[in-house]
């Protein structure tokens, strides 16, 4: 793995990786170079598996799938599953799954974060509701 001085170099290198085309300052064109890569492959159906996995990882997958549709979440999880296996690889380090209420509940308190910023810049204060017991 020492081919490869970074995550993202081995990413780029299979071919999972954005090409922005800029001109001017301004973004025209994200694909991914056509490369022909047997791990790219394999990744991508690793990737369409999540759909239905009940791991951190299928929620993420399900969360960007509602918001970028199916192709461009397949090529953007199997890049995360590249630079999972480049970590593994190269430090030894091992996959620890934290499931999906935990990456649920990590999503729930960035969005309320955003919110709560948000109104403080419009000078409003989210009051949380009292259920009563």
């Amino acid at each position: 793995m020492s081919q490869w001085p970074t995550e993202y170099h081995f990413v780029s290198w299979i071919g999972l990786a954005p090409r922005n085309e800029v001109s001017g300052g301004k973004v025209l064109k994200k694909k991914t170079r056509k490369v022909v890569s047997r791990l790219a492959t394999a990744l991508r159906m690793a990737a369409t598996t999540l759909r239905t996995s009940k791991s951190y990882l299928g929620a993420q997958f399900r969360r960007l799938q509602s918001r970028l549709g199916p192709p461009k979440t397949i090529t953007a999880m199997a890049a995360k599953l590249a630079r999972l296996v480049y970590r593994m690889l190269k430090y030894g380090e091992e996959y620890v799954d934290k499931g999906a209420a935990q990456y649920e509940e990590k999503y729930r308190q960035q969005k309320l974060k955003m919110i709560t910023r948000q109104a403080a810049q419009h000078g409003f204060a989210l009051v949380p509701l009292v259920t009563p017991a």
